[in-house]
């Protein structure tokens, strides 16, 4: 039996985990069969990339105007607007959103990342097993 009979044979007989919660057979509504939804390491790493590339695009977007925000609110309140502290408010509430968002996105390309070479370390152990099992056939 070749690694990719062994492996496809070790995969249908493996319990697998529905997203739909139906059962893979005959389970009728919003799925058919398991092989429905498929993520590749190429697919996760592109997602990744793309979180990353968000990250640094929006750090330096976000918080250009906080030095100059800062200088005009002080300034306005020492003038006595009360459109200063208005608009330190309003700079605060930017920031604090804008970090969660920068949180977030590196957050996304962490994961991703990690579950990558995650995939790639248990590919290489399934592979390693198989081939194993098939040397252990030789000395049985």
């Amino acid at each position: 039996m070749s690694f990719d009979e062994e492996w496809a044979s070790a995969r249908s007989s493996a319990t697998s985990m529905r997203l739909n919660q139906l059962p893979a057979e005959g389970g009728g509504g919003g799925g058919g069969g398991a092989s429905d939804y498929k993520v590749t390491s190429k697919d996760l790493q592109a997602i990744g990339n793309e979180a990353q590339e968000l990250y640094h695009g929006l750090e330096t977007a976000a918080f250009h105007a906080g030095a100059q925000t800062d200088t005009a609110s002080t300034s306005l309140d020492q003038d006595g607007f009360k459109t200063g502290s208005g608009m330190w408010t309003a700079w605060d509430k930017w920031r604090t959103q804008s970090e969660t968002l920068l949180s977030a996105c590196a957050h996304i390309h962490n994961h991703l990342e990690d579950t990558v070479l995650s995939h790639t370390n248990h590919e290489e152990v399934l592979v390693t097993n198989f081939t194993m099992s098939k040397i252990s056939e030789h000395f049985s």
